[in-house]
């Protein structure tokens, strides 16, 4: 039965508060007559080196903007002014339940509570970290990361480590994706399409297979795109091992040659070298793919452009120091990437992949298609930028190249 907004909206508050017990919440949506700032907002605790904090991303028609804010006034502020927003609907998960919350025609709440599964709650600290992938999973032994016992190999924390967050990132992705109708939901007869190029020994993309299927229960077809044979035929016996060989294929080819039978709904790049990445991005912009992941590498090309142009006044201060140099074209380098795929139509993201301390190659680009290429100002500051570094990046190439 319909009931005042007021205290519905109170009871959301206190569960998104309760950071121990949250697991995430989304607001979507509009009420009759009014549009909130937002097209979608999502709320999360996060375990951050800092501590624990409140992440709130909020979502416009081209770009996502993300804050954490440690417990204390300014999450109270931020909770209550999110939920001031006009939302239409509100989806809140926490350890032990469900709630949906829908604002009727009338102004009222529409409320259903339902059980969540995995038993009770506990508070956080208390709990050990719930995994995306059980490390008793055979996934995980027959790719070499755990032991028959399910322990983690010593050699294979890192690799361990990167698997969980990429999962955890890949979930996030697609569920904001599927929501908001950017990526279609797939059916036994037209399953999710995921193509991963420069996949390598392809931990991460058993792992996305693994996820998808195993844990998310889709219907999904992945295909691995790498230029080695070698890796081929090994991804391929493990594939077989798991029972996958159907749906989860390897081909050796070049990223920049390679046919897919249809539109991929996924496009992965996870640490394909240099400008492989612009390869494997500038495919996905051609194959106009609905969500991206690309965790770029090594970024020696604008390295190598930037020693030849002249440095602009007053960088010459960092570039004279080469370990600077490498760390400001790894900026430079994604920054553009990043807004050659906004001008492109893609809303993007760079997040953390893995934390620092684990492994330098921790950015990820994270870019959802939505077709809107209305923001002048993005192409006027990359105008500006390439003209002022000298420089211009290997996917404007690409990407011209193609069009």
């Amino acid at each position: 039965m319909p009931e005042p907004l007021a205290p519905a909206l109170s009871r959301l508050r206190t569960q998104l508060l309760d950071t121990e017990h949250l697991v995430r919440a989304i607001g979507s949506g509009r009420r009759r007559g009014e549009t909130p700032r937002w097209r979608r907002v999502e709320v999360r605790p996060v375990d951050l080196a800092a501590g624990d904090y409140l992440q709130i991303t909020t979502y416009d028609d081209t770009q996502a903007f993300t804050r954490n804010l440690p417990a204390g006034d300014d999450v109270d502020a931020a909770v209550s002014e999110l939920l001031d927003e006009p939302f239409g609907n509100w989806h809140v998960e926490t350890d032990d339940e469900v709630t949906q919350l829908r604002v009727t025609k009338k102004g009222q709440a529409q409320v259903h509570v339902s059980a969540r599964g995995g038993g009770a709650s506990t508070r956080r600290h208390d709990r050990p970290k719930q995994r995306l992938l059980d490390s008793s999973d055979p996934y995980l032994r027959t790719v070499g990361i755990t032991n028959p016992d399910g322990t983690v190999k010593p050699s294979m924390q890192a690799k361990s480590r990167q698997i969980e967050e990429f999962c955890r990132i890949l979930a996030a992705a697609l569920d904001g994706a599927l929501d908001a109708g950017h990526v279609r939901q797939p059916t036994p007869d037209a399953p999710l399409r995921v193509v991963d190029l420069g996949c390598g020994n392809a931990y991460l993309t058993f792992a996305a297979y693994r996820w998808l299927t195993a844990v998310r229960g889709l219907p999904v077809r992945v295909l691995g795109i790498d230029v080695k044979e070698q890796a081929r035929r090994r991804n391929r016996e493990l594939a077989a091992e798991l029972g996958a060989g159907e749906e989860l294929r390897f081909v050796r080819d070049d990223i920049a040659k390679a046919v897919v039978d249809d539109q991929p709904d996924v496009v992965l790049a996870l640490h394909a070298c240099d400008t492989a990445t612009d390869d494997a991005l500038a495919r996905a912009v051609e194959w106009e793919a609905p969500l991206v992941l690309a965790a770029p590498c090594c970024h020696h090309d604008l390295q190598r452009r930037l020693r030849a142009a002249p440095t602009p006044s007053p960088f010459g201060l960092v570039t004279r120091y080469g370990i600077l140099r490498e760390r400001l074209a790894d900026t430079l380098t994604d920054a553009m990437r990043a807004a050659l795929l906004r001008q492109h139509g893609y809303r993007v993201e760079v997040v953390e992949f893995v934390a620092s301390k684990h492994t330098p190659r921790n950015t990820l680009l994270r870019a959802v298609r939505t077709g809107s290429r209305g923001d002048s100002d993005v192409a006027t500051e990359y105008s500006r930028l390439t003209e002022q570094w000298g420089v211009r990046p290997r996917l404007a190439e690409l990407l011209e190249d193609a069009s």
